[in-house]
């Protein structure tokens, strides 16, 4: 089955294109599902980088309408990719029970650390922050909220050599996705951006080698997500290399998202 549950659209203020030009794509390139899982806003804190929380109601709308509008065409999935912060427990039932997301992703970008200080873990200072959004990220998966996780190998896109720290950190991931059977994915956007220059060699942000070769042995399930910001990324040469680079580690990422199609 051919399909991407990770798509962004305008809203989000770093994409381009609505709702129905993502979904035109996705038909045009022969996908049966598509899922939008554009970056959901806090109801009283903007983070950036996402939709101010009064346009929410109106991006699940947008959905719902494709969603009948081309049900004869294309299964459509709605969902949002979001931080894992315990304080927004609430917020989090509400999006599951008050505006029914079929799935959440878990795109831990902010966290809180060992010390209750909120981080991004984009802006690194050492290899000691990942531990602690390793942390924050397996309670995330324990807690239920979230089918899968975004990117997360995130942290590989700060410039440190690979280190003990980074290894603890693949090892509470990749421990907390296979015991609470939550999907990691192996995202294609990385293979969009520019290599980095690091201690240890020049490399893709994400996704880091290592993160996956031991991803290939812990027995937690992956799939791939696009991680889409312009609808010609729905389905390009990016999707087409992530599914090569995991037959290469042997990896076999899941066929269909049977959580969504039981």
């Amino acid at each position: 089955m051919k399909f991407n549950l990770h798509t962004h659209v305008s809203r989000c203020r770093h994409a381009q294109g609505s709702a129905q030009d993502y979904l035109q794509e996705a038909i045009d390139k022969n996908l049966e599902l598509l899922g939008f899982s554009d970056h959901a806003p806090f109801p009283d804190v903007d983070f950036g980088y996402r939709m101010p929380f009064s346009e929410l109601a109106d991006y699940f709308q947008d959905v719902d309408v494709l969603t009948q509008k081309y049900s004869n065409d294309i299964i459509v999935k709605k969902s949002l990719e979001i931080e894992y912060l315990p304080e927004y427990l609430p917020y989090y039932q509400d999006l599951r029970e008050k505006y029914h997301v079929d799935y959440l992703l878990l795109g831990e970008h902010f966290y809180h650390d060992r010390n209750g200080t909120l981080r991004n873990i984009t802006q690194a200072q050492d290899t000691t922050w990942y531990v602690d959004y390793a942390n924050a990220a397996a309670e995330g998966m324990r807690s239920g909220l979230f089918e899968v996780i975004a990117h997360p190998d995130i942290f590989a896109m700060n410039p440190f050599a690979w280190d003990d720290n980074c290894e603890q950190a693949c090892a509470i991931l990749l421990d907390a996705a296979r015991s609470t059977g939550t999907i990691l994915e192996f995202n294609a956007n990385g293979f969009r951006r520019e290599k980095i220059a690091c201690p240890d060699g020049l490399r893709h942000m994400y996704p880091h080698h290592r993160f996956w070769e031991l991803a290939a042995g812990s027995g937690a399930p992956v799939l791939v997500g696009s991680d889409c910001h312009n609808p010609t990324q729905v389905w390009d040469r990016a999707m087409d290399l992530a599914y090569q680079k995991l037959e290469s580690l042997g990896i076999v990422p899941m066929g269909r998202p049977g959580f969504l199609l039981a």
